[in-house]
């Protein structure tokens, strides 16, 4: 109860004072060009990676990015940039599964 709570108090906050919902709520960010560079902001850490799979922890799941030729041109903390032809970009909303 008190967590839809605070998210609900975010939410207003963000919508009354002109605030971007991703800061507020600590949602991922996600901004691709084309199907050949995708750049992520506020994930939570890199759990794996192959030339063909790159998986994100987020704050609620996880994020699955499926593709051909998969680079990380730059990680930082809370940002990642890759490149590659980039097939899927998945949401997981629990560990057990695909959603």
């Amino acid at each position: 109860m008190a967590k839809k709570w605070g998210q609900r108090v975010r939410n207003w906050m963000a919508e009354k004072m002109d605030l971007p919902q991703d800061v507020m709520m600590d949602l991922p960010r996600i901004t691709m060009i084309g199907q050949i560079h995708i750049y992520i902001e506020n994930h939570r850490g890199l759990l794996g990676f192959t030339d063909q799979e790159v998986r994100l922890l987020l704050k609620q799941g996880q994020l699955l990015i499926k593709g051909k030729s998969l680079v990380i041109k730059t990680i930082l903390p809370e940002e990642i940039l890759l490149e590659g032809k980039i097939d899927q970009v998945i949401y997981l909303n629990d560990v057990g599964g695909e959603k």
